[in-house]
């Protein structure tokens, strides 16, 4: 028996009517830069949020404070950055009346995987970076995949320069690639050297990323709060 397939009939065509494409993503651009300290941690991320070759604007912050000791870092669709970054506030106030205690880092950094697992059919098109201090006072930083996986880590880098800082990352911080005898790393990392490093790396990817530029905004998280800096960087 013979059964009739899709390949049997024409393309039909109704005159006047034309064919439409719906794009449900638009990538806005920027990058961000985690790293973690024995008692700190620091997130950076880049102002310019553009479409191809327009820029919308040159000053928004991609730093949202979830908590007192958490910060998350999120680029990508902006829209979809919005949506999940006021759910995600939601969800933490919610938890906070019914608890009567501010969520930690650790429990904000599960429910931020659940959300996005949520939409996993249809996800968020953000990269997200999560950095606090986790109930010892000890800097993390979490880095999550488009449909909710985390991975904990001592320094991570995401958004649309997040494959050129990412290697600087391993190299200062993990130091992965570097010799043993090498003297000119210092034994411990510290603040100072942390938002250094954050710096210079938004610097070099500036000169290779048109997605990135502008300015940079830097978080310093400790148990005392959280210290905002900013740096300027290239405008075209």
């Amino acid at each position: 028996m013979n059964y009739l397939s899709i390949e049997q009939f024409p393309d039909y065509k109704v005159p006047g009517i034309k064919h439409q494409d719906f794009q449900p993503y638009e990538s806005n651009g920027g990058s961000i830069v985690a790293i973690a300290g024995n008692d700190f941690a620091v997130i950076a991320a880049d102002s310019r949020l553009s479409s191809g070759y327009t820029i919308h604007t040159r000053n928004e912050n991609k730093l949202f404070q979830l908590s007192p000791n958490a910060v998350l870092g999120s680029t990508g669709c902006w829209c979809d950055t919005l949506a999940l970054t006021a759910l995600v506030k939601a969800r933490m106030q919610m938890y906070e009346h019914t608890h009567s205690k501010t969520m930690s880092t650790d429990a904000t950094a599960q429910m931020l995987s659940i959300l996005m697992y949520n939409r996993r059919f249809f996800p968020y098109y953000v990269s997200n970076v999560l950095a606090g201090l986790d109930s010892e006072g000890k800097g993390v930083v979490y880095s999550y995949d488009p449909i909710g996986h985390f991975e904990k880590s001592n320094s991570r880098a995401g958004g649309s320069a997040g494959a050129l800082l990412q290697p600087v990352l391993d190299n200062q911080i993990g130091l992965k690639n570097v010799k043993l005898d090498h003297i000119g790393f210092p034994a411990e990392l510290t603040k100072e050297r942390a938002v250094a490093i954050a710096s210079d790396a938004f610097i070099s990817a500036t000169e290779r990323d048109i997605y990135t530029g502008d300015s940079v905004q830097i978080n310093i998280i400790t148990k005392s709060g959280i210290e905002v800096k900013e740096l300027q960087l290239r405008k075209d």
